[in-house]
């Protein structure tokens, strides 16, 4: 699999987008002799795995132009980079504990000239501003991902998960107070075709 990939999905990209997801890769190759920000073993599978499962959320929302989006354990930079490309007009908050993985992503979005993103190392707990959209990627359990974070969210949280939710989503209403109203489980392989996603989700959490 290789970058041509994203633009077989998305084939509205502009040049400069195109350009930005195609350099993705060197930078992470980079890296990962360095530091492990994605498995070695995925870097064969790398747009499939991490690029074009981050962009499914593209799929089904289009974040507005000035919103305010946290990217909530980022690790490596996924969901937040691909997004950030496939929005240059939403802002990006990137956050995650671990400092060297920060570092990273510091140094992948500048070298990708990314203007829409910032990135710190602060545990999901402590932050204190207010976002109008909240993304993660395979974290933590939603009920813990709530209570870190949904005070602090305006509109919707879009969880990428995988498998069966049926506890998680039990959960989130036992002790999140999450009604079933607000809750939306949208199937990933409406969209892509390839193995990969026939059990990955995106789980909404409307406000």
């Amino acid at each position: 699999m290789d970058d041509h990939l994203i633009t077989g999905y998305f084939p509205k990209l502009t040049s400069e987008q195109q350009q930005q997801f195609v350099a993705l890769a060197p930078c992470y190759q980079s890296w990962n002799t360095r530091i492990n920000l994605i498995s070695r073993k995925d870097m064969s599978q790398f747009y499939l795995h991490h690029v074009l499962h981050s962009l499914s959320i593209a799929k089904y929302l289009l974040f507005p132009s000035g919103a305010y989006v946290l990217d909530l354990g980022t690790g490596g930079g996924f969901p937040g980079i691909p997004l950030a490309i496939f929005f240059p007009q939403t802002h990006f908050f990137l956050c995650d504990s671990t400092a060297k993985k920060i570092r990273a992503v510091n140094d992948i979005t500048a070298s990708l000239g990314l203007k829409n993103v910032s990135a710190s190392q602060i545990r999901a707990e402590n932050i204190q501003q207010r976002f109008d959209f909240v993304v993660s990627r395979a974290v933590a359990p939603l009920n813990q991902l709530i209570s870190w974070i949904w005070d602090k969210t305006d509109q919707a949280m879009l969880c990428l998960k995988g498998g069966d939710l049926k506890e998680e989503l039990k959960d989130c209403a036992r002790f999140a107070g999450i009604i079933p109203d607000q809750i939306e489980q949208i199937n990933i392989s409406q969209w892509f075709n390839q193995p990969f996603f026939e059990e990955k989700k995106i789980v909404y959490l409307r406000k």
